[in-house]
């Protein structure tokens, strides 16, 4: 008897009228928003301008669900192309099913699209959203809690996630490792590490982004190698351990060759919004600098006029002083023609 297990919920969709309000939707949307919010702060610290991120989003997004689904599709065609399968069912995105790996392909074709509009380094961008897409990943995982699916090896764990039967679809009821909940743990890890690596190091030039790539598929792996649900493998291994092997091994390569060529962190990650700022710093300077000696000399011209009549105050003052000389030399000369006082002898 399981004492202590995480139950499933006993459905994945509330009606609200004749809405349907998913819970594997809201968890990826949820994830996205949280995904651009972080990316944009950290642009912003990295010297660009708020709102980039999410403009650019509106192409990394739709392409990469669109990707994220190809790749679960072309991965598991059985379900949709398969002897029985239904075609139609391949559109039923709300039904799970989106594989990262495709995510990450065509959303960084969506994103390159979007950077080369703007005139932005895609490395930089890829760098400043690395977080975030580990956020993002970790929250939107909990849309496969919300459709009982995903789940690990049989155990009576503590942790264990209670699955309920579903004949019609082949589910066997039980308790199973919540491989789900091991890889939105992991997610949170591997965007602590990026954005502790990023300030301690100044990660540059698409070396974050390589880093989160890497770590996210080491713990890839080992989570996969949990799973129960039907995949394809390649001598034993699951066709997904085979991907994570691999781009991890592209990651890490990406990193060492990145540090040799491009070593540090750029300076400017949004030309056309710096330089312009730039600019108007330059033109305001030089308008204050132009202020400053008009001030100057409109007081050096109130200076010369006070200047002159000092110098016509002083001579007025000089012309006064002489004629009185003059004027006391004159009645003394007078008075010796005259004989008095002034010309007397004892």
């Amino acid at each position: 008897m399981d004492l202590a297990f995480i139950p499933s919920p006993s459905t994945g969709v509330v009606y609200l009228g004749p809405i349907p309000l998913r819970g594997y939707a809201f968890c990826i949307i949820i994830g996205v928003f949280v995904g651009v919010w972080l990316g944009n702060r950290r642009w912003v610290q990295r010297g660009g301008r708020s709102g980039t991120v999410a403009d650019i989003a509106v192409w990394a997004v739709p392409f990469g669900l669109v990707g994220g689904r190809l790749y679960h599709v072309i991965t598991t065609y059985e379900p949709y192309f398969g002897k029985n399968g239904h075609p139609l069912d391949a559109f039923k995105v709300w039904q799970g099913g989106l594989g990262i790996w495709g995510a990450v392909a065509l959303g960084a074709l969506g994103a390159w699209i979007g950077c080369r509009r703007r005139g932005i380094p895609m490395p930089a961008y890829a760098d400043a959203l690395a977080p975030g897409l580990a956020i993002g990943q970790a929250i939107g995982r909990w849309g496969n809690w919300f459709n009982q699916e995903l789940y690990g090896k049989p155990t009576d764990l503590p942790w264990a996630l209670k699955i309920d039967p579903d004949p019609a679809i082949g589910r066997i009821g039980g308790t199973y490792h919540p491989t789900f909940l091991y890889e939105s743990l992991w997610c949170l890890g591997v965007a602590a590490l990026v954005i502790w690596a990023d300030k301690r190091f100044r990660l540059g030039h698409g070396r974050v982004f390589a880093l989160y790539v890497a770590a996210y598929c080491a713990g890839r792996a080992w989570i996969e190698y949990m799973r129960v649900d039907e995949a394809h493998h390649i001598l034993g291994l699951r066709l997904n351990d085979w991907t994570s092997l691999i781009v991890f091994i592209l990651a890490v390569i990406y990193m060492i060759v990145s540090a040799k060529k491009a070593p540090g962190r750029e300076e400017i990650v949004e030309p056309e919004w710096q330089l312009a700022e730039g600019a108007q710093d330059d033109t305001e300077g030089t308008e204050s600098a132009k202020g400053a000696k008009t001030v100057e000399g409109s007081e050096d011209a109130d200076g010369a006029p006070d200047g002159a009549d000092g110098k016509k105050d002083r001579k007025k003052d000089g012309g006064d002083a002489d004629g009185a000389e003059r004027t006391d030399a004159s009645a003394s000369g007078s008075a010796k023609a005259a004989g008095g006082p002034g010309g007397a002898t004892s």
